[in-house]
């Protein structure tokens, strides 16, 4: 079965779950469906809209913000699947500070790469590779990018997602 977001009473997205928690959220009353999808859920008595998009009816606080967690599709999101050395469609990742030479396995030390830039560039500092970076990496803040690394997003989702890729200054736009 899908997934469906869940926001927060202010509209601020927290995270996803099962279409069949989002149902479960409705009926008890503590979510209102805000889209739903094609799909119906039926039971004995009842054939519920599988909800896309939930808001809680109560305000959650959210103590603190979640890291996102650094992975091959997370940096590719970040980039927007575009090589930060020359532009085109990446399809690997490359650390700019070789691990060979010390580099971090962190979100200011990887790029998506096209192939052939990051076989041309090797396990070379960027300043003896000749080739410079279109900007800097950094790592992404916010649940909009964790839901984004996650996989596709519905269109319905957008609308919610990016007011809060505001906040994440200096990280490219992801093309939904």
């Amino acid at each position: 079965m899908s997934r469906s977001l869940v926001l927060n009473a202010s509209f601020e997205p927290l995270g996803t779950v099962p279409a069949r928690r989002a149902v479960v959220l409705v009926l008890a009353r503590k979510a209102d469906s805000v889209h739903d999808t094609d799909l119906v859920l039926h039971a004995e008595r009842v054939a519920l809209p599988v909800p896309s998009v939930v808001r809680l009816r109560q305000f959650a606080h959210t103590p603190h913000r979640r890291r996102v967690a650094l992975s091959r599709r997370a940096v590719m999101a970040r980039d927007g699947h575009r090589c930060q050395y020359c532009g085109a469609h990446a399809d690997s990742i490359d650390h700019v500070v070789p691990r060979s030479r010390g580099g971090l396995h962190t979100w200011d030390n990887v790029v998506a790469a096209c192939r052939p830039c990051n076989v041309r560039k090797r396990d070379r500092m960027l300043k003896d590779s000749g080739m410079r970076l279109h900007l800097p990496p950094t790592a992404p803040h916010g649940i909009s990018w964790s839901i984004r690394a996650a996989g596709s997003v519905p269109d319905e989702w957008h609308t919610y997602l990016e007011p809060f890729d505001a906040f994440d200054a200096g990280v490219p736009a992801v093309a939904g």
